[in-house]
């Protein structure tokens, strides 16, 4: 089982790989329940600010498998599909920032684990696409991240086509940050990651939550939100101790990256 990822700690990074290549990584309920607890373990960890997840060189994933799905009841397809509800809900509650690092083929359900990673690049020649149409299963887990990423009509697009974008494309339609020459994934993908994980994450955590909270907001009741948040972060000692660095003209010298337990998103 566990043989299905791949984990790895560079420093201030946490990479994981999934590494079931014979069935393009696709997501089984097996595969997500031992990446949801990989996550579960980083996040509690606190030790790292930046998580990558990545494929292996020929493909990042190819969605939900669907001989498991032909072959569940309802109810296994009901678990199958609560288990991949909790992949999504570990990636967006866990204090680290996520980045899908992305070569050759991202569909469906694998799409949608691109979409609801905080970032991603690509590689050129990777493909995306939410395929599940062309098969009679509409992508509708998939269509909810992929919605929030890119505009209405590029979503329906691919929704209702079926058919395979470039990186190219996924770049200008917002799904990726940065499509990497070929050769230069690692190299793209790190200096991304390392242009996070350079700050605290105590800082970092506090705002992810507080971006994801704002989101769904109007404008008055997200700056509300926003306000009551930022008043609290300047008094966390990571933030007096940057803002004293800024004072001195000096870059701040953290003490750690561990998270310490904060009130800071309380009512």
């Amino acid at each position: 089982m566990t043989d299905l990822i791949r984990y790895r700690k560079d420093g201030a990074l946490s990479v994981v790989t999934l590494a079931d290549p014979k069935r393009h990584n696709t997501l089984t309920f097996e595969l997500m329940q031992v990446l949801t607890k990989q996550l579960l373990k980083i996040a509690e960890a606190r030790d790292t600010v930046v998580v990558i997840i990545e494929g292996d060189e020929r493909v990042f994933s190819a969605g939900h498998h669907l001989g498991e799905i032909q072959n569940y009841d309802i109810q296994g397809v009901h678990e199958l599909f609560e288990q991949s509800y909790t992949l999504k809900k570990t990636l967006r509650d866990m204090p680290q920032i996520v980045i899908a690092k992305v070569r050759g083929v991202a569909v469906a359900a694998g799409l949608e684990l691109v979409a609801a990673a905080d970032l991603a690049v690509a590689e050129e020649g990777s493909k995306f696409g939410t395929t599940g149409i062309n098969w009679g299963l509409f992508c509708s887990t998939p269509s909810v991240f992929l919605s929030k990423n890119v505009l209405r009509k590029k979503a329906v697009e691919m929704l209702f086509t079926g058919r395979l974008f470039s990186a190219e494309e996924a770049l200008a339609m917002g799904l990726v940050n940065a499509v990497a020459p070929v050769g230069q994934l690692d190299e793209m993908t790190y200096e991304l990651a390392h242009h996070v994980a350079r700050h605290h994450l105590e800082v970092v955590a506090l705002g992810k939550k507080t971006f994801y909270e704002q989101w769904p907001l109007d404008d008055w009741r997200a700056l509300s939100y926003a306000t009551e948040v930022i008043i609290r972060n300047s008094k966390l000692p990571e933030t007096i101790q940057g803002i004293q660095a800024f004072l001195e003209k000096r870059e701040p010298q953290w003490q750690d990256g561990v998270i310490r337990t904060t009130d800071i998103h309380k009512n």
